[in-house]
């Protein structure tokens, strides 16, 4: 089997003796939930995590950087990785705006032994853990309720106000995904739901 095929049809391993293993960290969320802060408490917290930088054809917000907080493409490249089969998962979340996990980004991080940390949408969570049940723990961060959800959207001050009711309608069907991940967290407290989060992903990992 030569490398390409190799790649595309990787399995996780674990190393005999007890060395590393490819295991993957995946938290997920209505945007707004608080997915993204938690994740960054998790990199701060264990090192051992390495975030799995995902592919975006949206515009760069202000702050990120290409490479770091994104893979930043044209829809066209974007289009043409989905045909070569180079994405582990990817959706068009909005209207013309497509987010995907790539394999290689899982390959480099698993090559220096690190977890991925995936911050990623509901349904591409869903993907990656069907591929990777055995493999993966799946984290579903809960707001306390929608009208909280859309204040805290609504207090970003970053979207139009049919923008924000788009992303209030596509949180309400997410929130009813949730019983399909293995943990799921309520995040009413920020520092409580880091907390509660951070044993779960040591537990798994056996860290």
């Amino acid at each position: 089997m030569n490398a390409d095929l190799f790649k595309l049809f990787r399995f996780p391993y674990s190393q005999s003796g007890g060395g590393f293993s490819e295991k993957i960290i995946i938290i997920t969320a209505p945007s707004g939930a608080g997915k993204t802060s938690i994740t960054h408490y998790l990199l701060q917290k264990i090192p051992q995590l390495s975030f799995s930088i995902s592919a975006a054809t949206r515009k760069p917000r202000k702050g990120e950087v290409n490479g770091k907080d994104y893979y930043f493409m044209s829809a066209d490249d974007f289009n043409s990785k989905i045909k070569s089969n180079e994405f582990l998962e990817w959706e068009m979340v909005y209207e013309g705006k497509y987010y995907g996990t790539l394999r290689s980004e899982i390959d480099r991080l698993w090559e220096e032994e690190k977890y991925p940390l995936l911050d990623i949408d509901v349904k591409g969570a869903i993907h990656v853990k069907e591929q990777y049940r055995d493999n993966s723990l799946t984290i579903f961060i809960e707001p306390p309720s929608t009208r909280e959800l859309a204040r805290r959207l609504a207090s970003r001050g970053t979207e139009s106000e049919e923008m924000l009711q788009t992303r209030i309608a596509k949180a309400e069907y997410e929130l009813s995904f949730a019983d399909q991940f293995d943990k799921l967290v309520v995040n009413a407290d920020l520092q409580e739901a880091c907390a509660d989060v951070e044993k779960l992903v040591r537990r798994f990992l056996k860290l």
